[in-house]
């Protein structure tokens, strides 16, 4: 069944380090964190969702290890210049609607893309 209207609310990522996840996301990202427990999860806002940072193990149904977040910026240039070269993949600033690739410190990808005016 189809469910047209549904939003994305946010998404949740396993990390055997969650201290690195969390400051990647939180520093690097610069994304608000809202939930912090260091034994178990942190969750950062993102927008209107959330990116939840979980330690593995600790679910009782984890998910493949394949995830991609998206995330809208207002400046995917200026989001590149201030994460840093080592973390961006591939990028394409100058297009119709800039993004990059970057990675968070156990390999997954979080698509920047540019915010539409």
């Amino acid at each position: 069944m189809a469910t047209p209207d549904a939003r994305l609310a946010g998404v949740e990522l396993y990390f055997d380090d969650l201290p690195a996840a969390k400051r990647f996301y939180a520093e690097t990202l610069g994304l608000k964190l809202d939930e912090d427990d260091p034994a178990h999860h942190a969750k950062l806002a993102a927008g209107d969702g959330f990116v939840c940072l979980e330690r593995k193990g600790l679910e009782h149904y984890p998910s493949a290890n394949k995830a991609v977040v998206f995330l809208e910026v207002p400046s995917v240039r200026v989001a590149v210049e201030r994460i840093g070269a080592p973390y961006v993949v591939r990028s394409d600033v100058m297009g119709p609607r800039p993004w990059a690739a970057v990675r968070d410190p156990e390999g997954h990808t979080v698509l920047l893309l540019e915010r539409p005016r």
